[in-house]
């Protein structure tokens, strides 16, 4: 049993975009950019209230994902990227991705804050952040 509902069809989506949107940062950042993406399927709070599905987390918009907006999500899903995938829904967690929500790759480096939301760490190019437990407390929640 897994902390999200995923058949095999979830788990090519979800390792496609792991892939699309974090493959330069190895499996680590794959495995980081993962976490953001199941939590948003996990909880009920902020935008991702009606994120119920890898589907819709994948195509959610606004508020998706740059790889599926502008057409990074054309690889299909490799067996690494596949074992990942199962990895996290099965409820692993890696810093500093383990509570985020979202990730963006900045230009330069990880600001203190984004759109009100406190920096969790970096990860090679990417900065994570997390809500504050007052506003998605089931992000923080055990498995």
């Amino acid at each position: 049993m897994g902390v999200i509902k995923a058949r095999d069809q979830d788990i090519k989506i979800l390792a496609r975009l792991m892939r699309a949107e974090a493959e330069g940062d190895g499996e680590q950042g794959m495995l980081n950019a993962g976490n953001t993406m199941v939590n948003r399927v996990r909880v009920r709070c902020l935008d991702f209230e009606d994120i119920t599905t890898v589907e819709k987390m994948a195509f959610q918009s606004p508020g998706g994902f740059e790889a599926v907006q502008k057409g990074y999500f054309y690889q299909h899903a490799r067996d690494k990227e596949k074992r990942l995938a199962r990895k996290l829904v099965q409820g692993k967690r890696y810093e500093p991705g383990k509570y985020s929500l979202w990730f963006f790759r900045p230009d330069g480096p990880c600001p203190e804050q984004w759109f009100g939301y406190w920096n969790s760490g970096r990860y090679k190019a990417h900065c994570f952040f997390n809500p504050l437990p007052s506003e998605c407390q089931d992000v923080y929640g055990t498995y």
